[in-house]
């Protein structure tokens, strides 16, 4: 089985992940580590601490102390998520980090946004190969309800992610982007 340090140093280089035996193994050690950690933090009320505590455990480093979350949330890795201060997660997200989840300050992410950074090979004799992609979100950024981030999209400071939306390509700085495929629609209204 490949230490933490190695199948996040593959994850993180952006290189296709064979699934060998070796690959495989580990991937579902992480997994089944992920969803008992999960499982503590989604079917038993925990006060506000409790939960960063849940969190940082998941994550493998502390939680700013102004960082919510809202279960149920669940991830089948946990690893490879980054997080800025006073982010707010709502209630039924999914992350799937293999790849990165970078999220700045400031950040609001709505009811069931699905963050996903993996992608598989064309070639069906390949398939079961994973393809990492880092998302990467700004400072100050409001992903609306059920949105869907796809992996190697940027989503850049100020901007608003409408909800439903499925984003494919990178999102400019202080842009409303909506629809599936998400498109822009204006600039952020400030005063």
């Amino acid at each position: 089985m490949l230490e933490l340090n190695e199948i996040l140093d593959i994850f993180n280089s952006g290189k296709t992940l064979h699934m060998d035996e070796e690959a495989t193994l580990t991937c579902n050690h992480y997994a089944v580590e992920a969803q008992k950690i999960t499982c503590e933090l989604n079917y038993k009320y925990h006060d506000l601490e409790e939960i960063r505590q849940i969190f940082s455990k998941l994550i493998g480093k502390k939680v700013s102390d102004d960082f919510r979350v809202f279960p149920p949330f669940t991830t089948d890795f946990g690893k490879n998520i980054h997080l800025g201060k006073n982010v707010f997660i709502n209630s039924g997200c999914r992350f799937q980090d293999q790849g990165g989840i970078y999220i700045g300050d400031n950040v609001l992410i709505g009811h069931n946004v699905v963050m996903a950074t993996l992608n598989h090979e064309e070639d069906p004799k390949k398939r079961g190969n994973l393809v990492p992609a880092p998302i990467r979100i700004g400072n100050d950024v409001w992903i609306g309800s059920n949105a869907t981030i796809l992996p190697g999209v940027t989503i850049g400071d100020g901007a608003i992610v409408a909800a439903g939306a499925v984003v494919t390509k990178d999102v400019a700085e202080n842009s409303v982007v909506a629809g599936v495929p998400a498109r822009y629609l204006r600039d952020v209204k400030s005063d």
